[in-house]
């Protein structure tokens, strides 16, 4: 992949993920400070999954960098599937939420529904990357040499036979 594009994109993502974080951390506080329940499970599941975004985002970048060697690609299109599947969930859900209740105004209301657009936007962001990097590791095959890497469980060369 272009390394300015995917640079873009991890920025965004992990920008995206501190406002999804926020939201979903304002959201949960009015619950629990100000009603008699809980904050609900679809609020939860987004605050989990931007955590979750800010640890992908500093392994997808730092590892590769800084750890050759603990970088693998299949963990990498890993990671970016399980963070566009975790939005998707989590937007989805949250938006259903807000559909069932019978009254939504105010500044919880508002913050509840960016919640869902910028999951969304989160959504569309870790698709394009998954697109990207799934096109590059499976271009890749098992063939890690391209990546400066040696095969995993590689056995020694086999050398040609002098008889001729």
């Amino acid at each position: 992949m272009p390394s300015a594009l995917v640079l873009g994109l991890r920025a965004a993502q992990f920008a995206m993920a501190m406002v999804i974080l926020g939201l979903s951390a304002y959201v949960a506080n009015w619950y629990n400070v100000d009603t008699l329940t809980t904050s609900p499970s679809q609020i939860n599941w987004l605050l989990f999954s931007s955590l979750f975004t800010i640890i992908s985002v500093a392994y997808l970048e730092l590892t590769p960098r800084f750890a050759p060697r603990a970088s693998h690609p299949y963990v990498s299109i890993a990671l970016e599937f399980c963070n566009v599947l975790f939005y998707f969930a989590g937007f989805i859900a949250l938006s259903v939420f807000i559909s069932k209740l019978l009254f939504c105004r105010g500044t919880v209301c508002g913050a509840a529904k960016a919640d869902v657009a910028f999951g969304v936007m989160e959504f569309l962001l870790w698709g394009v990357s998954a697109v990207l990097m799934g096109k590059d590791v499976f271009k890749m095959g098992f063939n890690f040499r391209k990546s400066g890497r040696q095969a995993p469980l590689e056995g020694p060369q086999m050398k040609e036979s002098q008889l001729a």
